[in-house]
């Protein structure tokens, strides 16, 4: 059985940093690419940043280059993302998902991905 914990959230004001970590069990975690998404309220689902199985390749979507880094411990079944220069509208629910069948262009074009966790909440103020 799959599970999947992602914790760090909390609530910034516009500028500061937070770390995400998601971890996952039950599954081959180092066989996987996996991904961050998040959903803001009354929007739809996006994705936010992919990495491939070795953490070898990284991708991000065009409202977080330079301010988010994603990175994975595949020896300790993490996934993390960490967040600069917050800004509100960063604001949504950030979720972890294995439904990256390739960390290219095309992923951040979805709106529907498969997900197991409950989230972590990012609030940014201004």
């Amino acid at each position: 059985q799959v599970q999947v914990v992602e914790t760090g959230g909390g609530s910034v004001q516009r500028g500061e940093s937070l770390r995400l970590s998601c971890v996952i069990s039950g599954l081959a975690f180092g066989d996987y690419h996996l991904g961050w998404i998040r959903q803001a309220p009354g929007k739809e689902r996006e994705g936010v940043s992919c990495i491939t199985w070795s953490g070898a390749i990284a991708d991000y979507a065009d409202s977080v280059k330079g301010r988010f880094t994603i990175s994975r411990d595949n020896a300790n079944n993490t996934l993390y993302l960490q967040m600069n220069s917050l800004k509100p509208e960063d604001t949504a629910v950030y979720y972890c998902t294995t439904d990256v069948s390739a960390c290219s262009a095309a992923w951040f074009k979805r709106r529907i991905f498969n997900y197991w966790g409950l989230g972590t909440r990012v609030d940014v103020s201004s």
